[in-house]
C-alpha cells in the first residue's frame, strides 16, 4: 500500500472506529433488513426502531456518509453491498458476523491490545467456557466462514477422499461446504464442547447429520481421530502460540493417512510483509487472543509443514487480500 503523505490519511485511520461503530449500531437496530423491501422515511424508521428521530437522523446520516445507505426518493435506501450482505433474508447475509463477533467480542478485546503487546494474556477464548458467549461466537464465526468455505471447496480436489477432520471447526461451515461438494466425504469436527449444540443444529439444518460428527475437546489437548484423508485447521494457527501451532501441524501429520492432505486456511500477509492491510490487521488482533500468536506468511507456514514431512506444498488465495490456503500432502511412503 502506498505510504501516507497527508495528515488526512492518518485521520482516516484514527477515526476509522467511528465508522465501524455506526455499522454495528445500524446492524443492532436491524436497519438494513428494515430497508430490504425498499426506501423508508426517517419517521417510519424511528417508529419501527423506537429511536427518537433526532438521534436516528445522526446515525442515518453517518451511514449515508460512509456509503452504507443512500438518500433515495421516499427516504433512505440500502447501498448495493448493504442489500447483498446486511439484509437478513439475503442469501449472502453477513451481518451477524459483524454484529456478534466483531462488535461484541473482538472490539472490546482490542482495547487490551497495548497490554497484549507487552505480553499480557487477555484470555479471549475464556468466553468459550460460557455457553451463551460460546454460542454467540460460534454463530458469528459460522456466518463469517460460509463464504470462504464455499471458495475453498471449489479450489481443492478431494475426489477419492473419504474422511475429513475439521480442527477447530466450530459449527462446521467448512465441513458442510466440503461434504456438499464431495458426496463420498464424511467429516469430524473437533472443537470446544460448548460448541456442540449449535454445531449439531447447523449440521442437521444442512441435512448432513449422517455424514458429519462432532468431538468435543481442546485441539491442543484432545486425542485426534486417526486415519484421516484430509485435515483442515481454519483460522486456528493465527490464534495460538507459534509453538502450539507447530505441535498442531505435527499432530495433523500423524493422523493423516499416507497420501492424505493438510489444508491450512488462515490470515496471511505476503512473504515481504508489505501487506495486504486486512490480513495484517487480523494478525495484529490475534495477539489479543494469544500474545505469542505468529504473524503468518505463506512462506512461514510452508516451512513448518515441510519440516513435519509434508510434500507438494502449494499456496492458494481464498479471500484475496485476507486469507490463503497452504496445502500439503503426506508422502505415500510415510507410515500410517
Amino acid at each position: 500500500m502506498p505510504s501516507i503523505t497527508d495528515v488526512r490519511g492518518i485521520s482516516t485511520i484514527a477515526y476509522g472506529f467511528m465508522a465501524s461503530k455506526a455499522l454495528f449500531a445500524a446492524l443492532n437496530l436491524d436497519l438494513f433488513s428494515r430497508l430490504g423491501g425498499g426506501p423508508k422515511s426517517l419517521d417510519a424508521l424511528a417508529a419501527e426502531t423506537g429511536i427518537a428521530s433526532t438521534r436516528l437522523l445522526a446515525l442515518l446520516t453517518a451511514c449515508v456518509s460512509v456509503g452504507l445507505l443512500e438518500n433515495a426518493p421516499g427516504g433512505y435506501a440500502n447501498a448495493p453491498a448493504s442489500a447483498a450482505y446486511l439484509v437478513r433474508s439475503a442469501p449472502a447475509y453477513f451481518g451477524d458476523y459483524y454484529r456478534l463477533q466483531i462488535d461484541r467480542q473482538l472490539y472490546p478485546a482490542l482495547t487490551r491490545l497495548d497490554d497484549a503487546l507487552r505480553g499480557e494474556r487477555v484470555d479471549f477464548y475464556g468466553l468459550m467456557e460460557d455457553a451463551v458467549e460460546a454460542e454467540r461466537f460460534s454463530a458469528a464465526q459460522d456466518a463469517g466462514s460460509r463464504g470462504p468455505a464455499r471458495v475453498l471447496a471449489k479450489l481443492v480436489d478431494l475426489d477419492g477422499c473419504a474422511t475429513l477432520l475439521d480442527v477447530g471447526g466450530g459449527t462446521g461451515a467448512f465441513s458442510v461446504a466440503l461434504c456438499r461438494r464431495y458426496p463420498a466425504l464424511r467429516a469430524t469436527i473437533l472443537d470446544f464442547p460448548n460448541v456442540r449444540p449449535l454445531a449439531e443444529r447447523a449440521i442437521a439444518a444442512a441435512g448432513l447429520g449422517d455424514r458429519i460428527t462432532f468431538v468435543g475437546g481442546d485441539a491442543l489437548r484432545t486425542t485426534w481421530p486417526a486415519f484421516q484423508d484430509v485435515v483442515v485447521p481454519s483460522y486456528l494457527l493465527s490464534a495460538i502460540a507459534a509453538t502450539n501451532g507447530d505441535r498442531l501441524l505435527a499432530q495433523a501429520f500423524r493422523v493423516l493417512r499416507p497420501g492424505g492432505r493438510l489444508i491450512v486456511h488462515d490470515f496471511m500477509v505476503e512473504d515481504d510483509r508489505g501487506g495486504p492491510a486486512s490480513a495484517a490487521l487480523w494478525l495484529l488482533a490475534a495477539i489479543v487472543m494469544d500474545p505469542e500468536a505468529p504473524s503468518l506468511t505463506p512462506g512461514s507456514v510452508t516451512t513448518v509443514m515441510t519440516r513435519h514431512g509434508l510434500t507438494e506444498v502449494a499456496v492458494q488465495d481464498v479471500i484475496p487480500g485476507i486469507t490463503k490456503a497452504v496445502i500439503g500432502r503426506k508422502p505415500t511412503s510415510a507410515p500410517a
